[in-house]
């Protein structure tokens, strides 16, 4: 039987692990030089690989580059140009240039033009006054009535105003004024004793229909003195016929309540 071999006493061979790793290495060395040379071929160098030793470069970008002009010499026959021919000299002046009005222009008026004004408007007939039959106690005129503008109502006149209860409202207020300006125009107080100088309001009513007609005119609230009473219900009849009702309205007819109070 062998003698027993203890293996740690024994010295182990590292010769072929010593050259197979400077193998390896120089072998790592080698493909990591060729590599950079390689790459080093393929690169394109652009500007100095110093930098051009001013260091640090700021770079500013633009919106737009400037192309570099193409233009050159003109061709004479593909341009328009000016005939060298002299002309003669003309004595005669030429003729102006007359252009065209504006047909949406306004002409305006010459200074020496003649202005038309329009004639006065002529008072308005007074329908009782043909039918009445003059008295020889009682003096009569055939001028009307003076200061009868809507500002002023008549002259005597206090003022003429539409009821409470107006079937107009807020959306036909520019109707009711029309009714309000034309019966106080026809409002005549010159039969009513002067001495008065006011007096309790008078409520006249009537029926106005879809033509501007009127029926029905009667006193609803009196103010105690017939003449008053009879101007009120007459102012009425001569401002009838109305304007036509607005085609809105929703009726072909309105209960119209005037309301006249005296004034002076």
């Amino acid at each position: 039987m062998s003698p027993h071999v203890d293996i740690l006493d024994q010295p182990e061979r590292l010769a072929s692990s010593f050259f197979g790793s400077l193998a390896f290495h120089g072998l790592l060395v080698a493909a990591v030089a060729g590599a950079g040379w390689v790459q080093s071929r393929n690169t394109i160098s652009m500007g100095d690989p110093n930098g051009g030793r001013f260091g640090a470069v700021t770079v500013n970008p633009v919106a737009s580059i400037a192309l570099p002009s193409h233009a050159g010499p003109k061709n004479p026959v593909a341009t328009d140009t000016e005939s060298a021919v002299p002309v003669p000299v003309s004595k005669a002046k030429p003729a102006p240039k007359v252009t065209a009005p504006d047909p949406k222009a306004i002409p305006i008026p010459s200074r020496n033009a003649k202005v038309s004004r329009p004639s006065p408007a002529a008072a308005p007939p007074d329908k009782w006054r043909a039918s009445q039959k003059d008295l020889p106690n009682q003096l009569y005129s055939t001028a009307g009535t003076r200061v009868a503008t809507p500002d002023y109502a008549l002259a005597g006149g206090g003022g003429v105003g539409v009821g409470t209860n107006s079937p107009f409202g807020n959306q036909f207020g520019a109707y009711a004024d029309l009714l309000r300006n034309r019966v106080a125009q026809y409002w005549q107080t010159t039969t009513i004793d002067p001495r008065l100088r006011t007096a309790p309001q008078v409520s006249v009513r009537f029926t106005l229909h879809r033509n501007g007609s009127a029926t029905g005119i009667r006193i609803t609230q009196t103010s105690g003195i017939n003449a008053l009473d009879i101007s009120a219900q007459r102012a009425i009849m001569d401002a009838a016929p109305f304007p036509q009702l607005p085609p809105q309205f929703p009726k072909n007819e309105a209960e119209i309540e005037f309301v006249f109070e005296l004034k002076r």
